[in-house]
């Protein structure tokens, strides 16, 4: 048994000695030491220096192989023979499968049955035995844990574990080993085993430094449970950022972040979006919408001082394919980079030349043209015509509008 075993007891909150026990005992060919890196876009967007840890670089495109492995490494000979098991429908359904993979243990994982296919996919390509079950987190869980219950495998939960927590504390080590001057840091919260990890790590170390968890608006179970005092589960909402959508916080993750956070807040699912697209276009890099959660409200809340040396960390970086369109698509709306207009017009041959050579004339690329003769909203005699248009920026945007109505169209902008 080693030393990351004694933390099994229930309630016991890792210190900083179990978080450089945990990363020393990391296998490095396994689990990556991502890199912090400034970006100049977003420090002159924030007028700060913004660092961005990159933890969508990690092997499964996410630092929940931290804890899992964490976890994993510290099972006694007899838990390895019996196998794990874990309920997750992504990131930690990854994590525990490629943990358990590497040390040639038996992996079973318990995912939603409307779980993504490619992320059942790429957990099966890691060797796990995926069972779906239940239609929410919540059903797989209780699946697994019978299971478990059943069969003696160990469960692997996401956060709430101390050995998992110091498994994602390392990220702390890391960000001060990299940074010698931090002001705060900002990550993403859903269950809370990376802000206490994290924090655990930093305060004990540097504990003027800030540490800020960042909720999606619809899940704000770790603001509401510390603004209440005692654990809270709530309804939830809708929101792409799936990996934070937890409707109540763990009882020990709730016992860390009431001791060491600083503050809890909360960011909408467009600043998530524009700042999704950003990071695609001028950082070329692809990150998840729960890994960019932090970083969307230190550019969209505008309460950042000047010259401030601010962490945020990108959690993950594994998103669908068919959701990184509507992204791209819906980046570009949101910046008023694409605009799609309804145009009617005379129909008649030359009608919609004479527009598009006039819209042309402005510099606006024509992406897509659709012609409507038949709906209802368009009157006898009428063609309806559809344009999506790409622009500059939100000026050009405005340019064009005017121009439309200086020329007296028949028009609207279309959601």
């Amino acid at each position: 048994m080693n030393n990351l075993s004694k933390m099994y007891l229930k309630g016991k909150i890792p210190s900083v000695d179990d978080i450089i026990r945990a990363q020393k005992l990391m296998d490095k060919a396994h689990v990556k030491r991502t890199p912090l890196l400034k970006s100049n876009t977003f420090s002159k967007s924030a007028r700060a220096s913004i660092f961005l840890k990159y933890e969508s670089f990690q092997k499964t495109g996410s630092f929940k192989v931290r804890g899992a492995y964490s976890k994993i490494n510290s099972l006694t000979d007899e838990q390895c023979k019996a196998g794990v098991i874990a309920a997750s429908a992504g990131n930690h359904a990854q994590g525990v499968a490629y943990a358990a993979l590497k040390r040639n243990i038996k992996c079973s994982i318990v995912m939603p049955k409307n779980a993504s296919p490619a992320k059942v996919a790429a957990t099966r390509s890691y060797g796990a035995n995926v069972i779906l079950s239940g239609d929410t987190y919540d059903e797989s869980w209780k699946t697994a844990d019978l299971l478990a219950r059943e069969s003696g495998y160990s469960i692997i939960h996401a956060f709430d574990d101390p050995v998992v927590i110091a498994g994602q504390g390392t990220i702390g080590l890391e960000l001060m080993e990299d940074l010698k001057d931090i002001d705060t840091v900002y990550l993403p919260l859903g269950g809370g085993g990376l802000a206490s990890g994290v924090s655990i790590a930093i305060k004990a170390k540097r504990p003027n430094v800030k540490i800020i968890g960042v909720e999606s608006k619809q899940f704000p179970a770790m603001k509401k449970s510390l603004d209440n005092g005692s654990l809270c589960h709530i309804a939830g909402g809708f929101t792409i950022a799936d990996g934070i959508s937890v409707k109540s916080p763990g009882e020990l993750t709730f016992e860390i972040c009431s001791k060491y956070l600083d503050d809890v807040v909360t960011v909408d699912d467009v600043a998530i979006v524009e700042t999704m697209f950003t990071l695609m276009e001028r950082e070329k890099v692809v990150v998840e919408p729960a890994g960019a959660a932090s970083l969307a409200y230190v550019l969209s809340n505008g309460k950042v001082k000047n010259n401030q040396n601010i962490i945020s960390i990108l959690s993950g970086g594994n998103i669908d394919m068919y959701l990184l369109g509507q992204i791209v698509s819906k980046g570009l709306m949101q910046m008023g980079r694409l605009v799609k207009i309804f145009i009617q017009l005379p129909d008649k041959p030359g009608a919609l030349k004479g527009v598009v050579d006039k819209i042309a004339e402005l510099s606006v690329n024509i992406v897509q043209v659709e012609h409507d003769r038949l709906s209802s909203n368009v009157a006898a005699g009428s063609a309806g015509v559809y344009l999506s248009l790409e622009l500059e920026d939100e000026k050009h945007s405005r340019r064009l509008l005017d121009f439309l109505k200086k020329e007296k169209m028949v028009f609207k902008v279309v959601p």
